[in-house]
């Protein structure tokens, strides 16, 4: 059955929560999620705790509420479930940054390399690579590699910068980007810290470094959260990444004010965007496609099983290192 698209939140979950049961499911989102998906998830975190929930999971069916590589990663370490995705074309720019074909030519012009891939990025760039790793343990992921090694990272060029200098390696970088993190305004932010003083700012280590520089606190999602739950009850947060990761904080901290960091608008017209610090591919899940990827068994990742074989290793060293 299919349910019309005006149906009431209220009225899905327990329909979700009904079909979680029938299928043995388990509900994986994403902190960039919507907050109704994200209250009707079993597991919400960032892209490391949703890998490792994955992998350790006794569910049949994986339903993951977040965009197209996770699901895949999730698909690469449990290759005998179903996995399903509300919505096919929730995609994520820094994953088709990096396309594979081009990858393998940039991985090829660098022969003795060993290849450090952020988990945004496809399975089949995932197959050609020796680790993977996510924002919150890329730095011990490149620190656990001999120094003496040369190390591509790819596919995002400001992370990869972020470890360079918290490393002190030299890393070759593929020039990819997140088109959200990449957009956040310098200027903007700094006029925020002018307005609320004392208060303190979050930032995504996906940012430029001119935007990082402005950080009280710099780190992946699940750091930034950490770090509004270790903050003043009352604090003001000023939170320069996707703006879906404030509906946790203010689980964490009700009391608490937290202003979204807008991004910048480039071209003939400057100015900054409030709106335009939203993943527009993680907000393709709706809590409807949600129910409806459940109901029908579909959409499914499928992935070949040589590209499973071979992007299954790297992800089990990054989950190996913590």
């Amino acid at each position: 059955m299919i349910l019309p698209a005006r149906i009431a939140a209220v009225d899905l979950a327990p329909e979700i929560a009904r079909l979680k049961r029938e299928l043995n499911a388990v509900i994986l989102a994403h902190y960039y999620q919507e907050g109704e998906i994200q209250d009707v998830a079993d597991v919400i975190g960032d892209s490391l705790q949703l890998a490792r929930e994955a992998a350790r999971s006794q569910a049949d069916v994986i339903v993951f509420c977040g965009v197209h590589f996770m699901a895949e990663t999730a698909k690469i370490l449990s290759p005998q479930k179903l996995v399903l995705l509300p919505d096919l074309a929730a995609g994520c720019s820094l994953s088709e940054s990096a396309p594979a074909d081009a990858f393998k030519r940039f991985v090829d012009a660098h022969p003795g390399h060993v290849v450090v891939t952020y988990v945004n990025s496809s399975a089949a760039v995932k197959a050609l690579s020796d680790y993977c790793c996510t924002s919150s343990n890329a730095v011990a992921v490149v620190n656990s590699i001999p120094r003496e090694t040369p190390i591509i990272f790819a596919p995002d060029r400001f992370l990869g910068d972020y470890v360079a200098r918290k490393t002190g390696r030299e890393l070759v970088l593929w020039q990819g980007s997140c088109e959200v993190h990449e957009l956040f305004s310098g200027g903007e932010i700094s006029r925020l810290k002018q307005e609320h003083p004392g208060s303190i700012t979050l930032v995504h280590p996906e940012c430029p470094a001119a935007v990082r520089a402005l950080g009280d606190v710099v780190g992946s999602t699940k750091a930034l959260l950490d770090a509004v739950r270790t903050g003043p009850e009352d604090g003001t947060f000023i939170v320069v990444t996707e703006p879906g990761i404030i509906h946790q904080m203010q689980k964490v901290r009700p009391r608490a004010i937290f202003i979204p960091a807008p991004a910048e608008i480039r071209g003939s017209e400057q100015g900054s965007c409030t709106s335009c610090n939203t993943c527009p591919h993680m907000r393709r899940n709706t809590l409807l496609k949600l129910y409806q990827c459940m109901d029908a068994r579909a959409p499914e990742i499928r992935l070949p099983a040589d590209i499973i074989a071979r992007a299954r290793l790297p992800i089990e060293r990054m989950l190996a290192l913590g």
